[in-house]
């Protein structure tokens, strides 16, 4: 880790581990100029505290970038979140971080954990301590609301205006039907969009006419990833070749680095929104911008649930549930200002968007690192 540190951070990284369970986990708090580390905690059996690390840097320009103040922080376990022993080896992972939690970073919802799991955290950590939980808790469900999702969307209709197209008038692949792919979808069905293709980690689904997404939400209801296989009509594909559909919008929101510079050169797509967090890498950004297609970053299109977060930070000590109407209005203001001000940055400074936007975000955490003294 000494070799990854920068002049931004990461300021802690804590590892930690269980050995009744087998859980091993890491938390790392990357920069904390703006506000207290707050980021999701994710549970996989291969995660990396380098995973980490990057998807922790990676908040810091989240936060930064849609102008909310908390800190770049993120969790991860490895540990399989299908085994039995999945609350065990969560709750062990939590008591190792009381130390830090709630006072330096709270736990959040990232791959492989549910509201139900927030709630376990909610319960090991104490008042305080996580968001993300039930309703029935007082909190925020993120993925039942689709939060993430919904951002993603509102981000594309306003890209789509900032270009001069009608949503309504366009075509969108997605990769990925979980929670953001899926609440995207939803929508974007409202917005007027066709939805052409779709896939999950068991294959895709594509019809040039357009799916049916309410269709679509009712068999994943029904069958999670596996409702690729029981569509009706649609033609199937192989993983991978949703993101070479023709279709005017991609919307990679499944996994990180899907997309290198060789398949960059050739996505049909000429406005590509990130849903998922870190799906393409710098040299595929630079090949897209010298292509000519426009690309929203991850950390300002699937800001909603960061949007979110904050606002369930708010609330955390309050016996007053959030009201998701205002979650919604925040998302849409936030997520449309920075998907403009991103662009339109871009084209001034003939550089890429993810530069645009990493460039507005370490501005605001440079201002507020020289506030604090931290640097001359």
């Amino acid at each position: 880790m000494f070799e990854s540190m920068d002049e931004w951070g990461p300021e802690k990284v804590v590892c930690v581990s269980d050995t009744r369970t087998g859980m091993r986990g890491v938390l790392v708090i990357d920069n904390t100029a703006r506000g207290m580390g707050k980021g999701g905690t994710r549970m996989t059996p291969s995660v990396t505290v380098g995973e980490v690390a990057r998807l922790a840097r990676n908040m810091t320009w989240k936060w930064a970038g849609v102008d909310l103040f908390y800190g770049g922080a993120k969790a991860g376990i490895r540990f399989d979140p299908e085994s039995p022993d999945k609350e065990a080896a969560l709750r062990a992972f939590v008591r190792a971080l009381r130390n830090e939690v709630p006072e330096e970073y709270v736990f959040g919802l990232d791959v492989g954990l549910s509201e139900r799991d927030a709630a376990i955290m909610l319960d090991e950590a104490g008042r305080g301590g996580a968001v993300g939980t039930p309703h029935e808790l007082g909190g925020l469900p993120y993925d039942q609301l689709g939060v993430t999702g919904f951002g993603v969307a509102e981000s594309l209709d306003a890209a789509a205006s900032y270009r001069g197209r009608s949503t309504s008038s366009l075509t969108v692949a997605i990769q990925g039907f979980g929670a953001v792919g899926a609440a995207a979808a939803r929508r974007l069905a409202e917005l007027g969009a066709t939805v052409v293709a779709v896939s999950t980690a068991r294959g895709g689904l594509h019809h040039p006419d357009g799916l049916d997404v309410a269709e679509l939400l009712t068999l994943r209801d029904e069958y999670g990833d596996a409702l690729v296989e029981h569509h009706p009509t649609a033609r199937a594909l192989a993983p991978g070749d949703e993101l070479t559909v023709a279709a005017d919008v991609l919307i990679p929101a499944a996994l990180q680095d899907v997309i290198d510079e060789r398949l960059a050169a050739r996505l049909p797509a000429s406005l590509i929104v990130e849903g998922a967090n870190l799906p393409t890498s710098p040299a595929a950004q630079r090949v897209l911008a010298e292509r000519g297609v426009t690309v929203v970053p991850d950390f300002i299109a699937n800001a909603g649930g960061v949007v979110a977060a904050a606002v369930a930070m708010d609330a955390r000590f309050s016996g007053l549930a959030p009201d998701p109407r205002r979650v919604f209005t925040a998302i849409t203001g936030k997520l449309r200002a920075g998907t403009e001000h991103t662009l339109a940055g871009a084209a001034e400074h003939g550089i890429t968007t993810h530069e645009a936007a990493r460039r507005t975000a370490q501005d605001r955490v440079a201002r507020a690192m020289r506030l604090k003294g931290r640097v001359a």
